[in-house]
C-alpha cells in the first residue's frame, strides 16, 4: 500500500559565498516518505530551478554512507537523529507530517561555508597529506600468512579504518576538535605492521598539521563518537596520544 506525502517545513542556511552573511530561508515541501533526505532536497532544487529562484548548495556523491560528502547539520545534530548513519541514509519516514526541520552547514573555523550546506573540509585532506607514505617492499606480493597479524589487532585496524571522514566529529565537538578523525587515522597504520617505519614521524606531523588548521582541542565528552555515522572509537584517541608521547619522547631520547 502506497504511502501518503508528508509536508514538512524546511528552515535550510543560505549563504552566497564564504564572505557574506548568511541566514535561514523557509521553504515548504510535499514529499514521500520514502525519499531519502537528500531526494527530498533534489526535488526542492527541481522546484526552484522551475521557477527560476537559486537552488541550495549542498554536496553528495556515493549516497551509500561511504564517500563523507553528504555531511548537513539536521535539527542539531551531524547527519540527523538517527544513529550510525550519514546523512545520504537518512530517510523522510524518520520525519513526522508537518515536523519543522533545520538544515545548516557543519560548524567549524577549519570548515569554512563556502555556499549554503557546502563547507571546504580540505583542512583533512592536508592532515592526511601530512602523514605521508609507508615505505613497503611493493615487489611481488607475499603470501597471505607471511605477515601473521593477530585477528584482534586486524580488527582493531580495520575499525579505525572505516572513517569516511566526513567531519562530523568535528560538528558535533563544542571546541571543533578533529582528534577522532586524526586518531582514527593514525590508529589503522600504527597498529599494522606495515605502519611501523614511519610511526612516529607520521603522529607528529599529523597532529602538527591538525593544530595549524585551527581545530579545537579534546575535552573527551564523547560528542564525536555519538555522532560518527561509523561508529568510530574514542579510545583511538588515547591510542594517538600514546603514540604521540612515545614520538616526542624518541626524538629527545627521553625514558619514561
Amino acid at each position: 500500500m502506497e504511502q501518503k506525502n508528508i509536508k514538512v517545513k524546511l528552515m535550510i542556511w543560505k549563504q552566497s559565498n564564504p564572505k557574506s552573511a548568511g541566514g535561514f530561508k523557509e521553504y515548504n515541501m510535499e514529499v514521500s516518505p520514502e525519499a531519502s533526505f537528500l531526494e527530498m532536497l533534489d526535488e526542492l532544487n527541481d522546484s526552484l530551478e522551475r521557477k527560476n529562484e537559486d537552488p541550495v548548495a549542498f554536496e553528495s556523491d556515493c549516497r551509500e554512507g561511504i564517500c563523507g560528502t553528504c555531511g548537513l547539520v539536521i535539527n542539531g545534530l551531524p547527519h540527523g537523529h538517527i544513529p550510525r548513519i550519514a546523512t545520504c541514509q537518512l530517510h523522510m519516514r524518520h520525519f513526522k507530517d508537518g515536523q519543522t526541520i533545520w538544515i545548516e552547514p557543519f560548524r567549524a573555523k577549519a570548515f569554512p561555508v563556502m555556499k549554503d550546506l557546502i563547507v571546504d573540509r580540505s583542512a583533512f585532506d592536508r592532515i592526511i597529506q601530512a602523514g605521508g607514505y609507508v615505505s613497503i617492499n611493493t615487489g611481488g606480493v607475499p603470501d597471505a600468512n607471511e605477515i601473521p597479524i593477530p585477528k584482534e589487532i586486524a580488527a582493531e585496524a580495520f575499525d579505525a579504518a572505516a572513517c569516511i571522514g566526513c567531519g562530523a566529529c568535528v560538528a558535533a565537538c563544542k571546541n571543533a576538535s578533529a582528534m577522532l578523525f586524526v586518531s582514527a587515522k593514525v590508529s589503522q597504520m600504527a597498529l599494522l605492521p606495515q605502519g611501523q617505519a614511519e610511526r612516529h614521524q607520521r603522529v607528529e606531523a599529523m597532529v602538527k598539521e591538525m593544530d595549524e588548521n585551527g581545530f579545537g582541542s579534546c575535552t573527551n565528552t564523547y560528542a564525536c563518537e555519538a555522532e560518527c555515522p561509523k561508529g568510530i572509537s574514542v579510545t583511538n584517541i588515547a591510542r594517538m596520544n600514546r603514540e604521540f608521547f612515545s614520538a616526542k619522547a624518541k626524538s629527545k631520547n627521553l625514558s619514561f
